[in-house]
């Protein structure tokens, strides 16, 4: 049981993290201006929360990889478990590591 909610969970995380890296790439916005990319991650970042529901509030967000090319969104976060605390990552199921990459839209 705890294998597929492991697996669940993943994939859960791993769809919302790339629909929010999508909204980066394909807002209309200079990739350049960091304001105007923050704004577009800080928006993302909430849908991605708004996607994954109370278990949204324990994911952790990284956009350091994203490039003017690229936007990368690396989301991390703890599995839920039915296990005793700290059992999961000995077994290798207990935490989410995710990194996505979507390549920014351009106008033409």
């Amino acid at each position: 049981m705890q294998l597929l909610i492991s697996l669940y969970a993943t994939s859960t995380v791993t769809s919302a993290a790339n629909d929010g890296a999508r909204v980066v790439a394909g807002r209309r916005v200079d990739h350049r201006d960091g304001a105007e990319v923050d704004t577009a991650r800080a928006a993302a970042e909430q849908q991605v929360r708004s996607q994954l529901g109370r278990f949204g509030e324990r994911v952790a967000f990284d956009w350091s990889a994203s490039t003017a090319d690229t936007v990368a969104l690396r989301v991390q976060a703890d599995a839920p478990t039915l296990l005793l605390p700290g059992l999961g990552r000995v077994i290798g199921i207990g935490h989410i590591d995710r990194t996505v990459r979507v390549r920014v839209e351009e106008m033409r």
